[in-house]
């Protein structure tokens, strides 16, 4: 609900068999919006797509199935194990159009520019990301689409006010604060891309709302605190004592559920354009 996948320097979350779970609970999540989003932004059929930060696969393969066998989609993320994942995951899920590599594309050089670059929750973890999209719209043909899709954080809430989830929250952006990432990042995409010299981009905002019983939004909080505890504990955030971990989702579930209340997960917003 709250991490992405691939940063420029060390992720924060790690690449823990839990927290790749996670980023897999949480693409599922997701799936629906960035769907939407890569079919206004223009993914089509035959196509050549450049997925940065592809961490254990999921906007790949989402690409993959738009870009269908006629296309093909290449994963680039800087963490090997993840790497391992996703190329482990292709083969399973039977993905022919889907490879993965171990790299950063502001850094790496390609035979032949590419129909479409995306990304999601990846520009957030770039310490500058203007710079980064300036380097990687260079890699887009004429015509071609340049798509990201990034956190606010600040626009997740509770109603009625849920104190765990709040809780949650004001801990996980102090974290990520703490640690160097911009949680305002998609409302920073619109002035980064006409900074980066692009053309205004089209956007759209997006958001899960967790609800009721069984809610996949329960585990992505908990799990995301979980991954980044060693973090808090490191800046004083929180403790693990303070975090109960192993109860938190169910009490967060039980909080939220008991109020007949909702949780709004970090607005989810894109940004694309179509390169001169």
């Amino acid at each position: 609900m709250f991490g992405g996948a691939q940063p420029e320097s060390a992720y924060a979350m790690g690449h823990a068999h839990s927290e790749i779970e996670r980023l897999t609970v949480q693409a599922r999540m997701f799936e629906p919006f960035t769907r939407q989003f890569f079919v206004e932004a223009g993914l089509r059929p035959g196509m050549r797509v450049l997925d940065v930060g592809s961490g254990a696969g999921d906007v790949a393969f989402l690409a993959a199935s738009l870009v269908g066998p006629s296309g093909s989609v290449s994963g680039i993320d800087r963490a090997a194990e993840a790497v391992a994942v996703a190329r482990t995951r292709a083969r399973e899920l039977g993905f022919q159009n889907v490879s993965f590599s171990t790299g950063d594309p502001t850094e790496e050089t390609f035979d032949k520019l590419f129909d479409a670059i995306v990304g999601r929750l990846v520009l957030m973890y770039y310490p500058d990301s203007v710079a980064a999209l300036t380097r990687m719209s260079r890699l887009v043909r004429p015509g071609g689409i340049l798509a990201f899709q990034d956190f606010d954080m600040h626009g997740a809430r509770s109603y009625p006010r849920s104190p765990l989830f709040e809780w949650c929250l004001q801990r996980i952006v102090r974290t990520f604060e703490s640690a160097g990432v911009d949680t305002r990042t998609g409302l920073k995409l619109y002035n980064a891309f006409l900074t980066a010299g692009l053309p205004p981009p089209r956007m759209r905002c997006d958001a899960h709302v967790g609800c009721g019983k069984g809610d996949v939004a329960y585990f992505v909080v908990a799990e995301v605190v979980r991954s980044l505890l060693p973090l808090m504990e490191k800046f004083g955030v929180a403790s693990t004592a303070e975090a109960q971990i192993e109860t938190l989702r169910d009490r967060l579930e039980n909080e939220v559920v008991g109020h007949n209340g909702v949780i709004v997960s970090p607005s989810l917003i894109g940004a694309w354009v179509r390169m001169d």
